[in-house]
């Protein structure tokens, strides 16, 4: 029973991401969803009490995989700079990720500037990754491969870089190579902050 109905919720899930990129928050009512998940409105309302509620899941789920993944990458990496260079090199996955979703992420960010909900739900996970920067460059201060710059500036500059890029990426995803970009970009950003005696290659 519990198998079905997990099927059942990620149908919904499936369905509404579908049909929230394809024509909006607005204009996609519970019925569009549920017709194109293959379920009744009872079966909807029995997982998701509401509309924004389906929304706020998906938006959760996109931004914590990302989030997961960080964290792998940074307990497998031997050095803060080590760690900050693998997530670059994994950048073109995650660009190719977010062409996709594109529609979806800018209904997020729509939705954000009218719902205070929604906006909180948008927030928070920057917040974290902001946070979990400042945490790495405060490893990488103490472990002496960075130098004492200020953890929270030097965490807003790679969180403003990773977004600036994923914006291009998805916009202009053959304006350049955007995964060489990232490389390069946070290679510029450490050559900055790291010292001296820190060797990456690029």
């Amino acid at each position: 029973m519990r198998g079905r109905a997990e099927e059942t919720r990620e149908r919904i899930l499936a369905a509404a991401q579908e049909c929230f990129a394809r024509y909006g928050y607005d204009a996609t009512g519970v019925a569009e969803i549920c017709e194109r998940a293959g379920v009744s409105k009872g079966a909807f309302f029995h997982h998701f009490p509401t509309k924004q509620a389906v929304f706020l899941e998906l938006l959760e789920r996109w931004l914590a995989g990302l989030g997961e993944k960080l964290a792998a990458l940074r307990a497998g990496a031997p050095s803060v700079p080590d760690a900050l260079m693998q997530m670059a090199g994994t950048a073109q996955q995650v660009f190719e990720a977010a062409r996709g979703q594109l529609p979806i992420f800018l209904e997020f960010l729509s939705q954000a500037a009218r719902d205070s909900r929604i906006w909180q739900a948008t927030i928070s996970p920057y917040r974290r990754y902001r946070a979990f920067f400042a945490g790495m460059i405060e490893a990488g201060i103490a472990e002496g491969s960075l130098r004492p710059v200020d953890p929270d500036a030097a965490a807003n500059a790679i969180l403003s870089l990773a977004i600036g890029l994923v914006l291009q990426a998805t916009v202009d995803p053959d304006g350049a190579d955007w995964g060489r970009i990232a490389q390069q970009s946070m290679g510029m950003l450490l050559e900055g902050i790291r010292r001296n005696n820190e060797n990456l290659s690029i």
